[in-house]
């Protein structure tokens, strides 16, 4: 669920660019910026070291000096910082409604989705040539990362059941394929009512799981005591009763 992000090219003169004299570890950065810029909005394959160099002002030669494995070394770099940066938008102070917390998170992700659309996309349909082993790993750790964080926005301790510890990696599926979905429609609905119904779909799935789970109903627990009655799960209670209502006839 990751792509590197973007950043702005360098805004001065090529010639400028290419002969100032910068450390290795500014050069570096140069060059690995240059690369996010286009990974961010092309697939992999549709990047070439030529096109690096030239948003970079600088030769081909250099971005082989500083990144001998070629293409593929410098994508999985990008991917890296781009791993990075999308693991931060998880970070959320445990204070405050479960609900609205995780409201946050999903902005910034969807946001992050947003400006990366093209890259994103390439990434996670896995029909990169750049998809290696290695980039799917560090795909990975930022999937592992974001149930982690979950887990602590449920009020989950440290090692959670398996029933749970799935429903949460489940939930993280759903939210990639939503948003590769929200990418491909021709007219997106607001990201703020996505993220909305995200939150929505994390709450059914809870519930879900309670039924059966006495680990997730605790977690139900826990999270409603924590939650405001005009908050997203109350609203969503508040829907949810007139159709209950109607099915009653089955309880």
């Amino acid at each position: 669920m990751t792509t590197p992000s973007a950043q702005s090219a360098p805004s001065a003169p090529a010639e400028t660019r290419a002969y100032r004299r910068l450390s290795v570890e500014e050069r570096r950065s140069q060059l690995l910026g240059a690369a996010l810029t286009l990974f961010a909005h092309r697939a992999p394959e549709d990047v070439s070291l030529d096109d690096v160099a030239e948003v970079a002002g600088v030769s081909r030669p250099l971005v082989y000096r500083y990144f001998p494995g070629g293409k593929q070394q410098l994508y999985e770099a990008a991917l890296r910082s781009s791993a990075d940066a999308l693991v931060l938008c998880f970070a959320e102070p445990p204070t405050g409604p479960p609900t609205e917390r995780l409201g946050r998170v999903l902005d910034r992700y969807l946001d992050f989705v947003a400006q990366h659309d093209a890259g994103f996309s390439a990434l996670l349909r896995g029909g990169s040539v750049a998809a290696t082993s290695r980039a799917h790993a560090i795909v990975d750790e930022v999937r592992r990362a974001a149930a982690e964080q979950i887990l602590v926005h449920l009020g989950v301790l440290p090692g959670p059941g398996p029933r749970v510890r799935m429903m949460v990696r489940t939930w993280i599926a759903s939210v990639e394929a939503a948003s590769l979905i929200w990418l491909d429609e021709e007219e997106r609905q607001p990201a703020d009512r996505l993220c909305d119904w995200l939150i929505d779909h994390l709450l059914g799935l809870l519930a879900v799981t309670a039924a059966s789970d006495e680990e997730a109903a605790g977690v139900v627990r826990k999270l409603l005591a924590l939650e405001d009655a005009s908050g997203r799960a109350g609203t969503l209670g508040r829907r949810l009763l007139p159709i209950v209502g109607d099915a009653a006839h089955l309880l």
